[in-house]
């Protein structure tokens, strides 16, 4: 099953390090089989509001992308992202092809107790 690190960045300092993460970034995702699904801008917002901009890094499972966010390389260049940039990163397990929104409201009507 696929994972996902996602990371919202809400406000940037222009900064030359902010540049050197970006092209040093890919080099600590290769081993982990890592790859950039969204990185930035543009963002088009259609419901409430979104500051900032998003990078969506997919990898082949959750081990995968806690072994890259954990990782020698990642942990020397990630100051030059958080030094910089305020925001948020997430590590996010996908679900699998097969996915079916219903059977998990199925679930969870299953499960929820609703008080009237």
């Amino acid at each position: 099953m696929p994972a996902y690190g996602f990371a919202h960045l809400r406000s940037r300092r222009p900064h030359p390090e902010i540049l050197e993460y970006i092209e040093r970034v890919q080099a600590t995702l290769d081993p982990f089989q890592g790859h950039f699904v969204i990185h930035g801008p543009p963002t088009e917002v259609v419901e409430g509001e979104w500051p900032g901009s998003m990078v969506l890094i997919e990898f082949p499972d959750m081990t995968a992308a806690r072994e890259w966010y954990r990782s020698d390389a990642y942990q020397a260049i990630i100051h030059l992202r958080t030094d910089h940039i305020d925001g948020d990163l997430l590590l996010i397990e996908g679900v699998v092809p097969e996915y079916d929104p219903a059977e998990r409201a199925a679930k969870l009507r299953a499960e929820t107790v609703y008080h009237g």
